[in-house]
């Protein structure tokens, strides 16, 4: 699950937005009945993709759950801030210092 940045970097699945958390869980117990119908089916290299797939939604959805506290809170990650040497602030120049 990546999360769009203003300037277009992709944020690691380390960093994701506590709110994505339901969608997560929708995306979860789709693959659990996606994988139930392949193993009934005999797919099993569809069975082995979508375990693939649900075990990396189930890691993202236990960082979701490291990062519970910080629900109330704003969230911004840093990886969208701007750096102050690329993109200066009102009143900065462009060493991110006083003009």
């Amino acid at each position: 699950m990546w999360l769009s940045c203003t300037h277009s970097q992709r944020i690691p699945s380390g960093q994701l937005d506590p709110r994505q958390r339901p969608r997560l869980i929708e995306i979860i117990q789709n693959l659990r009945e996606r994988i139930r119908e392949a193993r009934a089916n005999g797919w099993l290299g569809e069975v082995e993709g979508l375990q693939v797939s649900f075990d990396a939604a189930m890691a993202k959805l236990n960082s979701l759950s490291d990062l519970r506290p910080m629900v109330g809170r704003s969230w911004s990650p840093l990886a969208c801030r701007s750096s102050p040497t690329t993109h200066p602030r009102p009143g900065r120049d462009r060493e991110g210092g006083p003009p």
